[in-house]
């Protein structure tokens, strides 16, 4: 039986197309055997090895029929089995969804407050066709169209709907106007999650389901409504909220609580407080748990926000995203019941130091390590990073320092060379934030808020190494 095979005309790859061989042979509950095998190499080549192979001589592998994917390439499944006994991050988050799509950021999301309303107050006074070309709209698509934009802003604005912060990429919350209405201003606004972040304070894991091989690590945090690309370049990013609050009325129903409930899986909470010796507390007194009312004296507890600090944590590991990087890959992670309570504490303090760093709430991104020595018009150009000090012979581990230039005169100096290159998921940020903001001046507020984001990548490579040495199981 000659090797199928076929061959792209436009480049010189070649995919082996799937064959598949009756031989009367297998059981009625057996499952088919599944053989692979790579070609790589030049076309000529691997016209080569078609011509002179059949498929009794190509020296195909076996692959393991592995459960639920039944993948048919290769991978290494050899820690599935310690992988598998961690809790799925979605399973335990039992309301999540993936995040706004707008279909039209430049028109939906902007730097401020004000330009927000004046866009809107602007787009409401034209018809239809004009603000389509004044606000370079395109043509109406299925789920987005100007005149459902329109109803939808005419019948909320600007009591209906709130004016509100939203997170689009690392570092850089920008504001929006929220309604809440699928294809309306937004297109598809995910109001069952989004919500929970609307009504009241929140915190939320943004993770996509699967981490492709080009980014690292693909996990953020927010305290705001978010975009579907805030963390993952190449997949949409799900939002996790922390909590969920309930749907406010003009009249509350009798008996119906007003206080916000935890977003968890009360069985795989009971499994971990299980496996500590603590008492899950659902709305702690931060200032002092051993004072709890219905507590023991000396009785350990632990927070929904402790469980968010631990994941945190966890998935910021290099040696846990490089040791499971294959089933990253495949689906929504899964992270390794904590069996210390003392190691628990320690990846919950560091996993928080982390998530206060990302919000940017963190005393600590205040302490400048750069300057911004340069006067001039303060207007984003072309962007580069020109080193200052050389790693010495000798001491090839030491920090490399350089100049962040915004334009040709003007930079921002003694930026950590790990900070410019430091990827979160598919973004750099310290290199995006300035990109996104190309032509425009920079104002006080922003030069500052750049500094901070070097801070804060700066703290992140130091805190996933201190992760690193916990240890995790």
């Amino acid at each position: 039986c000659p090797l199928e095979q076929s061959v792209s005309k436009k480049t010189p790859q070649m995919s082996i197309t799937p064959l598949f061989v009756k031989t009367g042979k297998k059981k009625p509950d057996e499952l088919g055997k599944v053989f692979h095998y790579d070609l790589f190499g030049k076309r000529e080549a691997k016209y080569d090895f078609l011509v002179e192979n059949t498929l009794r001589t190509v020296d195909y592998k076996e692959l393991p029929n592995v459960a639920p994917n039944y993948f048919f390439v290769s991978k290494d499944f050899d820690e599935q089995k310690i992988y598998n006994e961690g809790f799925p991050v979605n399973e335990l988050f039992t309301l999540n969804n993936v995040g706004i799509v707008t279909a039209r950021d430049e028109f939906t999301i902007h730097n401020s407050k004000e330009e927000v309303q004046n866009t809107i107050t602007e787009f409401l006074s034209l018809d239809d066709e004009f603000a389509r070309t004044r606000f370079n709209l395109g043509i109406d698509v299925r789920d987005w169209q100007v005149n459902f934009a329109k109803k939808d802003l005419q019948s909320a604005f600007p009591d209906k709907g709130k004016f509100s912060r939203i997170s689009y990429r690392p570092f850089d919350d920008r504001w929006t106007f929220y309604t809440g209405k699928t294809k309306g201003f937004h297109c598809y606004p995910r109001n069952e999650v989004m919500q929970h972040f609307v009504i009241g304070n929140n915190v939320g894991l943004v993770m996509p389901k699967q981490i492709p091989e080009q980014e690292q690590g693909s996990c953020f945090i927010t305290k705001y409504i978010s975009g579907h690309k805030l963390c993952s370049a190449y997949n949409i990013n799900n939002i996790f909220p922390l909590y969920l609050y309930p749907e406010t009325t003009a009249q509350q129903t009798i008996g119906q609580s007003s206080e916000r409930t935890p977003n968890l899986n009360k069985d795989i909470v009971k499994q971990i407080a299980e496996g500590l010796g603590a008492k899950f507390v659902p709305e702690p007194d931060l200032k002092g748990f051993k004072n709890l009312s219905g507590l023991k004296q000396e009785e350990e507890v632990f927070a929904p926000i402790d469980l968010l600090d631990y994941i945190y944590a966890v998935l910021h590991s290099p040696s846990y995203r490089e040791k499971y990087k294959e089933f990253l890959k495949i689906d929504f992670p899964r992270v390794p019941y904590p069996k210390t309570l003392s190691k628990f504490r320690t990846l919950t303090k560091l996993g928080s130091q982390l998530r206060q760093i990302h919000l940017l709430e963190s005393p600590g991104v205040e302490d400048y390590i750069t300057q911004y020595p340069e006067g001039g018009d303060n207007v984003v150009g072309k962007i580069r990073f020109e080193a200052t000090t050389s790693t010495l012979e000798g001491f090839e581990t030491l920090p490399r320092f350089g100049k962040v230039y915004i334009n040709d005169t003007q930079h921002f100096a003694n930026v950590p060379e790990v900070a410019f290159n430091f990827y979160i998921g598919g973004y750099q940020p310290a290199q995006k934030w300035l990109k996104d903001r190309k032509d425009r001046k920079l104002e006080f507020d922003d030069i500052l808020h750049y500094q901070k984001i070097i801070v804060a990548l700066t703290e992140t490579d130091r805190l996933m190494k201190a992760i690193d040495r916990v240890e995790i199981e």
